[in-house]
């Protein structure tokens, strides 16, 4: 039988998760900062100092120490935001362009990421958290966890045109639906919808909208479950509530 193959920890190489993701875990830093450090040689597990981003680490048992400081599980945070419209979803942007944590700066905070994505374009309610456990419970497509729209359109849609989108289109051989669409109000040439998920496709609304020939103005999350977006400024963040957080979890 052929031996498996084995980290200087002991444990096979299957053990645990990669040093990277374990920094992330902790909430040092995003997994591509930890891999800057680790090239560096600023990292060491169990007094070693490890190049090898990919090397297996249990976090209840190795010791990880950064810069000469034991790496330590940071608290739990939990975060709403309302994203501006202009800001990408994500820590490191490679074309350098403004991104959501510009609202978190001035705050004491842990490294935290964003529960799934709204896209440049987008705005509204979004979750941040250093809880990689709650992230991927609502990030399951299992949980259908809904997630609510407003969506200012550049036309006036009719019953059937609404009937068509509520039965769904294919796209690039992709099944794009909708749990709810309904008629919010219009005026002119523009209208507002509001527009219900339980999944999060790639630009999932856009590119239902636009099967129909159907322009987005505006996409505004207001809704995750039974979590409102409220009266939370836009560009400004904070902590969820023990109730707001039961919400999460119906």
């Amino acid at each position: 039988m052929t031996p498996r193959h084995t980290h200087h920890t002991g444990r096979p190489a299957s053990a645990g998760v990669s040093l990277n993701r374990a920094l992330s875990k902790l909430g040092l830093c995003s997994r591509t900062q930890a891999q800057v450090l680790i090239a560096a040689g600023r990292v060491r597990v169990g007094g070693k100092v490890v190049r090898d981003a990919a090397l297996r680490v249990d976090m209840s048992r190795d010791r990880i120490v950064v810069d000469g400081e034991a790496v330590v599980a940071e608290r739990k945070v939990y975060l709403m935001l309302n994203k501006p419209r202009g800001l990408v979803t994500t820590r490191d942007d490679p074309l350098e362009r403004d991104t959501v944590y510009a609202c978190l700066e001035g705050l004491d905070l842990p490294y935290v990421s964003p529960v799934g994505r709204l896209d440049k374009a987008s705005e509204g309610l979004l979750l941040m958290t250093n809880d990689t456990r709650f992230a991927n419970r609502l990030m399951d497509p299992a949980s259908h966890l809904p997630r609510t729209y407003h969506v200012q359109v550049a036309t006036v849609p009719d019953e059937t045109t609404l009937d068509e989108l509520r039965t769904g289109v294919t796209v690039d051989g992709e099944t794009l639906t909708a749990n709810a669409i309904k008629l919010l109000r219009s005026g002119g040439r523009t209208a507002w919808l509001e527009i219900v998920l339980d999944e999060g496709k790639n630009r999932h609304i856009r590119r239902l909208l636009a099967a129909h020939g159907i322009e987005v103005k505006r996409l505004i999350r207001i809704a995750i479950g039974g979590l409102p977006l409220g009266n939370l400024a836009k560009g400004t963040a904070r902590h969820l509530t023990a109730e707001e957080l039961a919400l999460l979890a119906e």
